[in-house]
């Protein structure tokens, strides 16, 4: 399967998804549930971006030497998006954690999540055997923005389902959603600026 191929069917699982867990999340009042949804919208956009780029970075009649760089600054708008939702959905946590937390119902929570982290590990696995380790070239640095993101929805899936779990099975504990949403909110900020400091060097070099 070629990159762009891998690219076009995470997009497809990305865009499947995005109307389930937005509707869970209102209904059953998740943090963490809307989140999902709205990193995977995120997350379409980034891989239409990632799949434009690889498009102008191949050679044709009117560029001859294709562009580059497109790839490069694909990586890193991908990752700009990623620390701007990460930023959002930190403020939401936040809030919720000092404000309170409204009833949460765990059942559904934990359905749709579970489905979405298994799901996206699937697609970060498609991703990852296509990446070597080593590669800095824009289309690595795309692909590996593009896989960051999905690897990061089927951690936060995976940590949403888990809080859903303990939530249906005790009844209450309603802060644990804001919680995860915001520890995953941190870890997933903290990979995006690595990403941009590597893209940021392959940029100078």
């Amino acid at each position: 399967m070629t990159r762009a191929a891998r690219l076009w069917t995470v997009l497809v699982a990305n865009l499947a998804l995005v109307g389930a867990l937005i509707g869970v999340g209102v209904t059953a009042h998740s943090l963490g549930v809307l989140a999902e949804g709205a990193d995977y919208l995120a997350d379409a956009a980034a891989i239409g971006v990632a799949l434009l780029a690889m498009r102008l970075e191949a050679p044709s009649a009117r560029r001859p030497d294709g562009s580059p760089k497109a790839t490069l600054y694909a990586a890193l708008v991908n990752a700009g998006w990623l620390l701007l939702l990460t930023a959002g959905v930190t403020a939401g946590a936040l809030d919720r954690l000092i404000a309170g937390v409204h009833q949460v119902q765990g059942l559904p929570v934990l359905a749709v999540s579970a489905a979405a982290a298994m799901t996206m590990l699937v697609g970060a696995v498609l991703l990852g055997a296509d990446l070597d380790a080593d590669d800095d070239s824009g289309g690595g640095l795309s692909v590996r923005a593009v896989l960051l993101d999905t690897a990061g929805d089927a951690a936060a899936a995976a940590g949403v389902a888990g809080a859903g779990a303990v939530i249906f099975a005790t009844g209450g504990n309603y802060w644990l959603d804001p919680a995860v949403a915001l520890t995953i909110s941190a870890v997933v900020g903290l990979h995006a600026l690595r990403l941009m400091g590597r893209v940021r060097a392959a940029l100078r070099a």
